[in-house]
């Protein structure tokens, strides 16, 4: 027989996990939002870990994963896009496809594991069929790319012709069959802000900051959109852009940054401390020890895409010495220097207001120090007798 005190417990377990349940339901019941729907099978991937991942302006974010089972089957629901089209990854390793989605669609996603990103099918959002085609394609202009700079028979001239060809060829159909052809889908979105990855890096394929001829794609996509969504982020991201590169292009011009000149010392350091694209603080007083780059920089430069080669090459020649880079952007556009320096192996900062541009006397961009192991400052770019090699180097 059971006691009061007994019956007492008893009576609280039973509402402290009715409780429980209730709040569940009631968390369930708050989120009413639309739901779109990501579905398919994956064969060849048991035990894999499937990703479901969201391209964001302010970069991937992971919204749910599954470990497969022996059919490869998945299903994923997200909040549907509320005010334009959005973009969205199914990855497996190295294994990734992307598709975008516009309204509350389903997506039917069907693949094998090995061939995963390039032999798929996929339903449901007729755009995603494009998206698959320009994504087969970039793979195929990067292979050749990378084949191009592995064959060290070709001299230098030869093989910047034979890259710059390629490029040239791949914009065109970019143009002729992606973007003027219906410039307010996502297919035309995707095609204009694509990426090319080689050896060296990164790089924008259309960058309306550099090449004037690229301006009229990206305007021409923003124009579009902000026809179709007029209040969307990615909209303004699109205008932004194309503003940008009108005014870069319009004639050649110098940026500068007036400051006084007694600012900085010429020898010693002045710590920097700054957040990266995740927000993590990186002091410049943390590199004690190693030979560092302090480069003041801004990616969206006429120049900035063969400068970060240049720097590509020269971190993976001596980070095993003890090398390392420490980036300042002073890009106002955030989404862009995020954009840009995602997928770069050394430190990449951001600067908003220009003070410690201000404090170390910095007047053009781009300009960098050499900081030795002791931490001081050695050299100011200004003052560089030689190539930027040779003085790492005698530093090192």
């Amino acid at each position: 027989m059971k006691t009061n005190s007994a019956r007492n417990l008893t009576s609280m377990r039973t509402l402290k996990w009715g409780l429980i349940a209730a709040g569940v339901l009631l968390i369930a019941s708050c989120d009413n939002s639309p739901k779109f729907q990501v579905e398919g099978m994956i064969e060849g991937a048991k035990d894999s870990m499937l990703y479901f991942i969201q391209s964001s302006l302010d970069g991937p974010q992971k919204i749910d994963s599954i470990k497969l089972k022996e059919d490869g089957n998945f299903s994923f629901k997200a909040s549907a896009p509320a005010d334009c089209p959005e973009f969205y990854v199914l990855r497996i390793g190295q294994h990734a496809i992307n598709f975008a989605v516009d309204s509350t669609e389903t997506i039917t996603v069907k693949a094998k594991l090995l061939t995963m990103g390039s032999d798929y099918t996929i339903e449901g959002n007729d755009n995603n069929k494009q998206i698959k085609e320009i994504s087969r394609l970039q793979r195929d202009v990067q292979s050749r790319i990378v084949a191009l700079e592995k064959n060290e028979d070709l001299l230098p001239g030869d093989l910047r012709d034979s890259i710059e060809n390629i490029l040239v060829a791949y914009k065109e159909r970019m143009k002729n069959e992606f973007i003027f052809t219906n410039p307010s889908s996502s297919a035309a979105y995707f095609a204009v802000c694509q990426s090319i990855t080689d050896l060296g890096g990164t790089f924008m394929l259309f960058n309306p900051l550099t090449d004037r001829k690229d301006v009229k794609c990206y305007a021409t996509v923003a124009t579009a959109w902000d026809n179709a969504y007029h209040d969307a982020p990615r909209t303004q991201q699109l205008c932004n852009m194309a503003i940008k590169g009108m005014e870069n292009t319009a004639s050649p011009r110098e940026t500068i940054i007036n400051v006084d000149e007694d600012k900085v010392s010429e020898t010693g350091i002045i710590d920097i401390n700054l957040p990266d694209i995740f927000g993590k603080m990186h002091s410049i007083r943390d590199l004690k020890g190693k030979v560092a780059l302090i480069d003041f920089t801004m990616y969206e430069a006429k120049e900035s895409a063969e400068r970060t080669r240049l720097m590509r090459t020269l971190y993976d020649k001596y980070h095993a010495q003890g090398f390392e880079i420490y980036q300042i952007s002073l890009d106002k556009d955030i989404h862009y220097w995020k954009f840009s320096c995602e997928k770069l192996p050394w430190i990449c900062v951001h600067e908003t207001d220009g003070s410690y541009a201000q404090i170390y006397n910095v007047t053009n961009i781009p300009t960098f120090f050499l900081v030795n192991r002791d931490n001081e400052i050695v050299l100011r770019s200004d003052f560089m007798k030689g190539s930027l090699e040779d003085n790492i180097l005698e530093i090192l």
